[in-house]
């Protein structure tokens, strides 16, 4: 099969959380966009998810089982194809942590995930899981992003640190690249390091340098306020992010900073028509880079997997137990990593 009839797999995350409401959505909203698409996860979850949406009595979005991923692209329009590839769940508790519900996420995972790198899927998009349930279940990882990174390692043979990646989180208004992901804030600065801040401005230069045709203008945030103020407030941005930023330009990289990072976010935003100042920011830690984002909207956001061998899109926002089960969960932002993984799996054809 050519790359462009591979079909893009949606795990079925959580199926406590809103991740089987919000994949039927998708399917019910919009039938173009996901078509070659197919849920790796488990039958009769999708079904009572698709049940639960029409109402008591009313007829629900028909579900069509797989026997082979291929068989995504036969399925017609309204119609949610799903292939099993988990043992199927017991009864599960909607809004609520379980091992059982952890094991099903994580498994849909690693199934999609060893799939891509077998090249028998185009793309993997992750609904949300939950990182408790998942840690309750069995897995060694924080999350989405670290398993995938372990099972990329396994397969071409390498130790995980030799596989690097790295998270970007991007809307229509910005872009931002993690220096650090799953930690403490205090274990986050304290493993800062020169060598850590340049591989994180080599990977979000190469991987941006192909989403956009062009090598991106990166703006790098500072870690302390005012970006240290000449060490008045730290030496963290003169010592190690400086040092990096100057090795990075000197291998063609358009990299520049630090900047205060109370505003550089603001001068990398795409706003009314008109581009920003940067393609995207390197932010020092979780919360410095994801905050700016999920503020301009977490139901446009995309999560992306750089410096993976596959493409891996999720949307920007958890499992939502407090609303799951109730029909409300908002699904454009699954639809928007649906559409980012096309172009970046159309991209690597």
């Amino acid at each position: 099969m050519n790359r462009e009839r591979l079909p893009i797999a949606v795990t079925i995350g959580d199926p406590a959380g809103i991740g089987p409401e919000i994949i039927v959505k998708a399917w019910r909203d919009a039938p173009e966009l996901m078509r070659g698409c197919f849920v790796a996860g488990d039958v009769d979850t999708v079904r009572r998810a698709a049940q639960a949406l029409a109402g008591p009595g009313a007829p629900a979005l028909p579900v069509a089982v797989l026997d082979a991923s291929a068989q995504a692209w036969d399925v017609p329009p309204l119609c949610v194809p799903v292939l099993q590839v988990v043992q199927p769940p017991g009864e599960l508790a909607i809004g609520r942590v379980s091992a059982e519900a952890g094991r099903v996420a994580g498994d849909a995972v690693v199934w999609a995930a060893r799939a891509a790198l077998r090249a028998e899927i185009a793309a993997l998009v992750t609904a949300p899981l939950h990182k408790e349930a998942l840690a309750a279940a069995g897995f060694p990882y924080p999350g989405h992003t670290e398993l995938l990174q372990a099972e990329a390692a396994a397969h071409l043979g390498r130790a995980v640190a030799d596989v690097p990646v790295r998270m970007m989180l991007a809307n229509d208004e910005l872009r931002t690249v993690l220096v650090s992901i799953h930690m403490g804030l205090r274990q986050a600065i304290d493993t800062l390091d020169t060598a850590g801040v340049l591989q994180t401005l080599r990977i979000a230069h190469q991987a941006l340098s192909a989403m956009l045709g062009a090598p991106p203008r990166i703006g790098v945030a500072g870690l302390n306020p005012h970006a240290g103020e000449g060490g008045l407030f730290g030496r963290e941005d003169l010592d190690i992010i400086a040092p990096a930023i100057e090795a990075a330009r000197a291998e063609g990289i358009l990299a520049d900073g630090p900047h205060a990072p109370d505003t550089v976010f603001m001068r990398a935003r795409a706003h009314g028509g008109r581009t920003g100042e940067f393609d995207v920011v390197i932010a020092m830690y979780h919360d410095q880079g994801l905050i700016p984002v999920k503020y301009l909207g977490v139901e446009q956001g995309v999560n992306v997997t750089l410096g993976l061998p596959l493409v891996r899109t999720s949307p920007d926002h958890g499992t939502a137990f407090d609303i799951a089960g109730q029909g409300i969960a908002d699904a454009r932002s699954l639809l928007a990593a649906v559409r980012m993984a096309r172009a970046l799996s159309a991209h690597a054809g």
